[in-house]
C-alpha cells in the first residue's frame, strides 16, 4: 500500500472514531440537560473487555470541578451484590449454607412472631423473601434484636417468610454481620481481601481507608425549588463508631446494604466477573455454580430477584438484563449486563431530576440506551 493511501485510510478511520465519540458526547449532553444531571460516569463492556469509559459534567458544583474517570462514588444498593458474592465464597468454603437458620448465624432470635415456627434462612435474606421490613430502620442491628428493641416485632411483615418479596435494607446489613461472624474478618476488610484486591479494583466500604480527594460529591434534588443540595453524610467516616467496633454486631456501620465506594470503570470490571459467571480474565472469584445461583430468580420481585441480582426487560427494549440499581443521598446508579450476548453497562450520576419511567431512573435509563445504541447495537 502506498504511503499516501495508508495515511488517507488512517485519517478516515480517525474521522469515524472521533465522529462516534462526538455523537455519544452530544447525545449524553442532551440527556444531562433534559434531566438537570450534575455529572455522570459511564463504562461499557463488550465481549469481556472494557471498551468505553467516560465522565461528563461536574464532580463538585461549588468548586466547578469536572468529573473524572478515576473518581469514586458511594454506589448505594449495587453494594448488596458484593455482600452476596462474599456469602457465596463462604458457602464454597463450607463455612455456612444458604439454608442455614439466620438465628443460628447472627447470635439472636430471628423469627416472624406471626409465623414463629417458620425458619428464616440466609437465602431469604439475600433474596428479600425473609418477610423483614425497614419500618424500624436498618442502621443498627438493635432494631431487630429482641433484647435491644421493644418494638422488634414491627420489623416483620404480615406474610410468612419465603412466600413473598419485599425489598429490605436490613436484610443485607444482617448479611454483612453474618460474613463477619463466619469469616472472622471485619466486613470491609473481607470484601477488600477477597473481591476487590484479586480483581485489582480500587474502592471499599471504609471511608477513612480511601483517598478523600476522589470522592464525588452527591447532590439531592429538591423538585420544589429545582435546586441541588450536597449530601456530605454519604461519606461520613464514622471514626468514633469504628473505634468502638464490635465484630459480628457493629457491621451496619459500614453499610453492607449500600456503602461500597468505587469508580464506574472498576464497577464495570466487577460486573464483568458476574457476566462471566464468577471469572474475570482468569481470576475466579466464585464458582460458576455459585454465580448462576446469584443470577437465578428466587421470587418474581423486580421482574425476577435472585441473590442481590435481578432480571429486567424494562431498560433496553428487547433485552433481558441482569444486574442491580442503587439510589441514596441523591446518587443514582445502574449496573446491568446481558450474560448471553456478553455486554454490560454501568452508569452513575451524582445528582439529577429523578424522573422514573417503568420503575427505573429515566436519566440513567436514557444514558444506558445511548451507550447501547452507539457502542453495542
Amino acid at each position: 500500500m502506498k504511503k499516501n493511501t495508508f495515511l488517507l485510510l488512517c485519517l478516515c478511520i480517525s474521522s469515524i472514531v472521533f465522529s462516534q465519540e462526538g455523537k455519544i458526547a452530544f447525545r449524553i449532553d442532551s440527556v444531562m440537560k433534559q434531566y438537570e444531571m450534575v455529572g455522570v460516569s459511564v463504562a461499557v463492556v463488550k465481549k469481556g473487555d472494557l471498551i468505553y469509559t467516560r465522565s461528563y459534567g461536574l464532580k463538585d458544583i461549588e468548586a466547578q470541578t469536572p468529573l473524572k474517570e478515576t473518581d469514586i462514588f458511594r454506589i448505594a444498593s449495587i453494594s448488596k451484590s458484593f455482600s452476596a458474592t462474599s456469602i457465596m465464597q463462604l458457602v464454597e468454603a463450607k463455612k455456612l449454607s444458604l439454608d442455614d437458620d439466620v438465628s443460628n448465624l447472627i447470635g439472636f432470635k430471628v423469627r416472624n412472631p406471626k409465623f414463629p415456627d417458620k425458619v428464616i434462612t440466609l437465602k431469604m435474606l439475600l433474596s428479600h423473601t425473609s418477610s423483614l421490613n425497614d419500618s424500624e430502620g436498618y442502621f443498627t442491628l438493635d432494631v431487630i434484636n429482641p433484647e435491644k428493641n421493644t418494638n422488634w416485632a414491627k420489623c416483620y411483615s404480615d406474610y410468612a417468610p419465603g412466600t413473598d418479596y419485599r425489598y429490605c435494607n436490613l436484610n443485607f446489613n444482617m448479611v454483612g454481620t453474618i460474613i463477619e461472624r463466619r469469616s472472622g474478618q471485619r466486613f470491609d476488610k473481607y470484601v477488600k481481601e477477597h473481591i476487590l484486591d484479586p480483581l485489582g479494583l480500587y474502592g471499599g466500604y471504609q471511608v477513612g481507608a480511601l483517598d478523600a480527594s476522589k470522592f464525588v460529591t452527591l447532590y439531592e434534588y429538591d423538585s420544589a425549588t429545582q435546586k441541588f443540595t450536597a449530601a456530605p453524610m454519604a461519606y461520613n467516616p464514622r471514626t468514633s463508631e469504628i473505634e468502638q467496633y464490635v465484630i459480628g454486631y457493629s457491621t451496619p456501620i459500614f453499610s453492607p446494604t449500600g456503602g461500597m465506594k468505587i469508580s464506574a470503570a472498576d464497577l464495570a470490571k466487577y460486573m464483568t466477573m458476574h457476566m462471566y459467571f464468577g471469572n474475570y480474565k482468569g481470576v475466579r472469584i466464585i464458582k460458576k455454580k455459585s454465580s448462576r445461583i446469584m443470577q437465578t430468580p428466587v421470587s418474581s420481585g423486580e421482574e425476577g430477584y435472585g441473590l442481590a441480582l435481578h432480571k429486567t426487560k424494562k431498560i433496553i427494549p428487547g433485552k433481558t438484563l441482569t444486574g442491580h440499581t442503587g439510589s441514596a443521598y441523591g446518587l443514582y446508579s445502574m449496573m446491568f449486563f446481558e450474560p448471553k450476548e456478553k455486554f454490560g453497562i454501568v452508569a452513575i450520576t451524582n445528582g439529577c431530576n429523578p424522573v422514573y419511567v417503568n420503575d427505573f431512573n429515566q436519566p440513567l435509563r436514557a444514558v444506558v440506551n445511548v451507550l447501547y445504541e452507539e457502542l453495542i447495537k
